[in-house]
This record gives structure tokens, sequence and C-alpha cells, in this order.
């Protein structure tokens, strides 16, 4: 038998001010940690900054399908010298206020004419 898996696992959290700065602040550190190890980094630093960054950014902003392809990238060389994981938090925010942006109003129907 195949357990179930929650729903509640993967749905994205409401946005917060709180939430977007700190998601921003976890991926503007993990660039310039990673840009600042430079050649270095490969010894297993960029591996471990870039394993926190995904746990925290997901915590943070819910799982996005948009994080599973940063975090490839970062194990390409020389990638990981771009802000791969600031661009991506600010495309996850992006997306997830437009999703949880509420519907716009109708207008009110107007009656009938009746003849």
């Amino acid at each position: 038998m195949i357990p179930k898996i929650s729903n509640r696992l993967f749905r994205a959290p409401q946005l917060t001010r709180t939430r977007i700065v700190i998601a921003f602040a976890v991926a503007l550190v993990a660039d310039g940690l990673q840009f600042l190890l430079n050649g270095v980094g490969w010894l297993g630093p960029d591996q471990i900054i870039d394993v926190m960054a995904m746990l925290l950014t997901c915590w943070l902003l819910g799982v996005h399908w948009l994080l599973l392809p940063t975090f490839a990238l970062e194990f390409v060389p020389l990638a990981d010298e771009l802000p791969t994981w600031t661009a991506c938090v600010a495309t996850v925010i992006v997306l997830r206020k437009r999703q949880q942006r509420p519907p716009p109003l109708l207008p009110p129907e107007k009656p009938a004419i009746k003849l």
C-alpha cells in the first residue's frame, strides 16, 4: 500500500514581507559567499551553501519547480559565480504573488428589463 502524501507539505505558504525579506537575504548571502569562495568553493563549501539555500528557500517560499534547475545549475563550473539564487528567489516571489492575488471583482449584475 502506498502512503498518501499530505498536500500540506507542498502547499505554498502565504507570502509575507518577513518571508520575502528573509528569502532575499538567504539568496544574497548564498550568492555572495559562493562568489567570495571562487575556486576554493569546489572543495565542498559551495555544495553545503547550495543545500542550505535550497532548504531555506523551500521552507520560506514553498516548493517550486524553478528551485530544482537553479540547484542543479550551481554544480556547473563558473555558473555558480552568477547570482542564480537571487534571480530564482525573485522569480518565485513574483509567480507566488501572482498566484496568491485574489481574483478581480466582477461588476454587479444589472437587473433584467421587464416588458
